[in-house]
């Protein structure tokens, strides 16, 4: 196997443990003892050998949801199984917000750990089948950005205005709505199509860095400069400099900056000369930069000057319309790649809830999910079981036993029996809510009260007075909303009282 597995958990014999268990399945290894060890070594050159991740959330200083947010910050895309103990459902559905491709319960058993570890490699296996098939695809133009939605209208006829000129552009937006796309297609459909398209994640690099990567250095002129290095500034010269999460640039890089946009100049570390560069400058960031500016961290001289034409892309949860279409891509391109699953439909009631699903890591978000989705199902359709993360955080629950007890894999269930039809949802158990309906449907706010108040009396046996305190309400507010659902505490108390007899 190519790459290590990364071990992080601050006890040594868990650590031992999955050391060994990983090794005897044919996987190096590598350890770290807390977050703080496991960030260096990704920042390591021996980080571009890690091939995957296995990572214990309760850690003191940088637990495990603090390494998957600064591996987010950063942009490393490293795929994570997460360990949690019982009882960690909170956690373990925040570890999905921020990337989490699957989760083990302590203790896992080997096999259970050996298919997560398996179904990570899988999955980014895919993934980077399909980043390089999409680099590989030449020219980006407005016609590949995938959108049936008005919202997005607005966003592609600024850009096609843009494209025409040479203008600073400035596109915001959420992490993972496509910006870089939109900047894609700009450059694709501009008179720079064929030059080059250098791409910098200024987020990304160590602040050390930042100017030595941007604008180059000579031979010598720091510790470590074997050699010259020309920069992306004169890598891009006669194309495009999309310049990502602009708005993390250190406030002494931004002064060159401004000179760099301004004059057309830049000053190579260690260099005795200024360098002209011709580039068409497009940044990005998903910060609020004027309030950057009045905090002062971020040059208002430099603000105006990128902020010449601002392109904001929405959220996906604000151009819902989009989500079948994008869905339907995904699993296109999923299916195009080598030794890739024929998976080509989808159920109504899987789409429904991707539908719903509010998708705060937003396009990037949902192209992991499908893909896992996709990797993971035993079938030929996508269903809800397909996406246990999405559904367990629209129902804000996950089933950790049956999660580890499982056959197969942890995350995907079998398929529908028939081939086409989706199995039906299970039954909630006593004590969880259901937040979707029986079609996919967001249940409403009276079903959901209606079902709590029930479930209330039904756990504390009809005693009314404790039923009104645990749900925080007066006796004569849950008299009143008796009466309006038309609720008899008495039917329950003999419905009790005949299991209790059986």
């Amino acid at each position: 196997m190519a790459g290590s597995i990364l071990i992080v958990d601050d006890d040594p014999v868990q650590r031992r443990l999955l050391q060994a268990a990983l090794q005897k399945f044919g996987y190096e290894t590598l350890l770290a003892e807390g977050g703080e060890a496991a960030l260096a070594a990704l920042e390591t050159a021996a980080g571009g050998d890690i091939a995957a991740i296995v990572l214990d959330l309760a850690m003191p200083g940088i637990d495990g949801i603090g390494v998957l947010q600064a591996m987010r910050e950063r942009g490393i895309a490293i795929p994570v199984v997460v360990q949690t103990a019982q009882g960690g459902i909170d956690t373990v559905v925040s570890a999905m917000r921020n990337g989490a491709v699957d989760f083990v319960v302590k203790p896992a058993s080997p096999e259970r750990l050996r298919t997560a570890i398996a179904n990570a490699l899988k999955v980014e296996a895919l993934e980077a089948d399909a980043r390089r098939a999409q680099r590989k695809g030449g020219v980006v133009t407005f016609r590949d950005i995938v959108t049936r939605s008005p919202a997005m209208d607005k966003v592609i006829r600024l850009a096609q205005k843009a494209a025409a000129s040479n203008i600073p552009i400035l596109v915001e937006g959420e992490s993972g709505v496509g910006k870089e796309l939109v900047a894609r297609a700009i450059q694709g459909s501009g008179e720079r199509r064929s030059k080059p398209f250098v791409t910098v994640n200024c987020g990304a690099i160590p602040d050390n860095l930042v100017e030595s990567i941007l604008f180059g250095h000579e031979k010598g002129s720091f510790t470590g400069a074997t050699e010259k290095h020309v920069g992306k500034f004169v890598e891009a010269h006669g194309g495009t400099l999309f310049l990502d999460e602009i708005g993390d640039l250190p406030l002494d890089v931004q002064v060159k900056l401004l000179r760099a946009v301004q004059d057309g100049e830049i000053d190579p570390v260690g260099g005795k000369s200024t360098v002209k560069v011709d580039i068409r400058l497009i940044s990005a960031t998903h910060r609020d930069l004027l309030q950057q500016v009045k905090d002062g961290k971020f040059r208002e001289d430099l603000f105006y000057r990128l902020n010449v034409y601002p392109i904001v892309v929405p959220p996906l949860r604000e151009r819902r319309a989009d989500i079948p279409y994008l869905v339907r891509h995904f699993m296109a391109r999923v299916a195009s790649g080598k030794g890739a699953p024929r998976i080509d439909k989808i159920s109504e009631g899987a789409l429904a809830m991707l539908g719903a699903y509010d998708w705060p890591g937003n396009i990037r978000q949902l192209e992991n999910a499908v893909f896992r989705a996709s990797v993971l199902c035993e079938g030929d359709t996508l269903t809800e079981e397909e996406f246990p993360q999405i559904r367990a955080q629209m129902e804000g629950s996950i089933d950790l036993d049956r999660h580890e007890t499982r056959p197969g894999n942890g995350l995907a269930t079998a398929a529908a029996e028939s081939p086409g039809v989706a199995p039906q949802p299970p039954a909630a158990a006593f004590g969880i809510l259901k937040a979707l309906d029986e079609r996919g449907n967001v249940r409403t706010l009276a079903d959901v009260e209606v079902e709590m108040i029930r479930l209330a009396i039904d756990h504390y046996r009809g005693q009314m007075s404790e039923v009104a305190r645990r749900l925080g309400i007066g006796r004569s507010t849950l008299y009143r909303k008796l009466k309006e659902y038309g609720i008899d505490p008495e039917a329950g108390r003999a419905d009790r009282e005949d299991r209790l007899a059986s």
